[in-house]
C-alpha cells in the first residue's frame, strides 16, 4: 500500500481550488502503474514522490493527467511543495521539464517557471470561439495567442463575464481548433477585470479534463500572451492577480509575477495556498 495526501490547491479553503492527489514512496512504481493510480483517482492531475537525483533537493516528481503524463503542472507543484516543505522556506522539485524552485512564506508558496513561453500559431479566432459554442464577436479585440513551455495553451480574451460564463467545450469544434493548433488540448479564455485583474477558465477535454478549477501552468504561461498583447512594460516587475474555477464552484486564487527588460520576459513566478483535506493508502496496481 501507498500513502497518498489531498488536497485543494490555489486556496485556502476547503473543497475549492484544484484539488490534487499526493502519492508518495512512488521509488518502484512503472509508469503504466502511475498512470493507472491517476486514472483512478480521477483528478485533474496526480503527483508521484520519488527520491531525487541529487540529493540537495527536496524530491523528484512526476505529474499525471488522467490520461496521460506531463513534465510540468503548477497545482500539483505548489501543493506537493507545501505538503513536503516541513516549515522549510525553500522547496526544489525535479520536475520532467526541469528543476523548479518554490520558496515559501506564511503558507504561500511561489515557484519559478522551468521555461519560459514560446510563441506558437494560433488558430483564427471563429475557430478558437466555435470550440466554446461562441461566435468571434464574443472574443474582444485582443489577438489570440498560443504559447508553449512544456504544455501550451491557445489564450483568448472574451468581451465580457457573460461571454465567460457561456463559454463550454463543443465537439466537433473544439477537435479542429486543438488540430489547427497543431495537437494542443488546453484553451485558456479570460476576461480583463481591472488594471491588476484577470478572471479565466481553461478547458481539456482532450486530457480528460473538461474545465480546471485553477491551472498554474498556463497561468505561468500567459505571461507571454500579456507580453505579445501588450500588457506589460519594456522592464520591471508586474503582477497579475487571477481568479479561476468561479463558475464552476471551486473559486482559486493565482498571483502571477513577471518580469520583463527590453521588452523580454526574463521570469515568471505563480504563487498560491493549499489546504489538505484528506489522507489513506492506496493499493499498488
Amino acid at each position: 500500500m501507498l500513502d497518498f495526501h489531498i488536497y485543494d490547491v490555489f486556496t485556502d479553503t476547503p473543497f475549492t481550488g484544484n484539488p490534487l492527489a499526493i502519492v508518495e514512496r512512488a521509488d518502484g512504481l512503472t509508469t503504466a502503474q502511475m498512470q493507472t493510480i491517476a486514472r483512478q483517482f480521477n483528478l485533474s492531475e496526480t503527483i508521484f514522490v520519488q527520491t531525487p537525483g541529487d540529493p540537495a533537493h527536496t524530491a523528484k516528481v512526476r505529474i499525471f493527467f488522467p490520461t496521460a503524463e506531463i513534465p510540468f503542472a503548477g497545482h500539483p507543484t505548489i501543493g506537493c511543495a507545501l505538503h513536503l516543505a516541513n516549515g522549510a522556506p525553500d522547496v526544489t522539485l525535479e520536475e520532467v521539464a526541469g528543476l523548479v524552485p518554490v520558496t515559501i512564506s506564511d503558507g504561500l508558496a511561489e515557484f519559478t517557471a522551468p521555461k519560459l513561453p514560446t510563441p506558437r500559431p494560433a488558430p483564427d479566432r471563429a475557430t478558437v470561439a466555435a470550440a466554446m459554442g461562441l461566435t468571434a464577436s464574443d472574443l474582444a479585440a485582443t489577438p489570440v495567442g498560443h504559447f508553449e513551455g512544456g504544455p501550451s495553451f491557445v489564450y483568448a480574451e472574451l468581451a465580457d463575464l457573460d461571454r465567460l460564463a457561456r463559454a463550454w467545450p463543443r465537439e466537433p469544434a473544439f477537435t479542429r481548433m486543438s488540430e489547427a493548433a497543431g495537437g494542443t488540448g488546453g484553451l485558456y479564455a479570460y476576461v480583463r477585470t481591472g488594471s491588476d485583474s484577470i478572471q479565466a477558465r481553461m478547458f481539456d477535454p482532450p486530457a480528460g479534463i473538461m474545465e480546471d478549477p485553477a491551472t498554474g501552468s498556463a497561468t505561468a504561461l500567459f505571461a507571454g500572451q500579456l507580453n505579445a498583447t501588450g500588457h506589460l512594460p519594456d522592464a520591471g516587475t508586474t503582477t497579475i492577480h487571477l481568479n479561476q474555477g468561479v463558475e464552476m464552484g471551486r473559486p482559486s486564487a493565482l498571483r502571477l509575477t513577471i518580469d520583463t527588460r527590453d521588452g523580454a520576459l526574463t521570469a515568471i513566478r505563480v504563487a498560491g495556498r493549499a489546504v489538505k483535506i484528506a489522507q489513506g493508502q492506496i493499493r499498488i496496481p
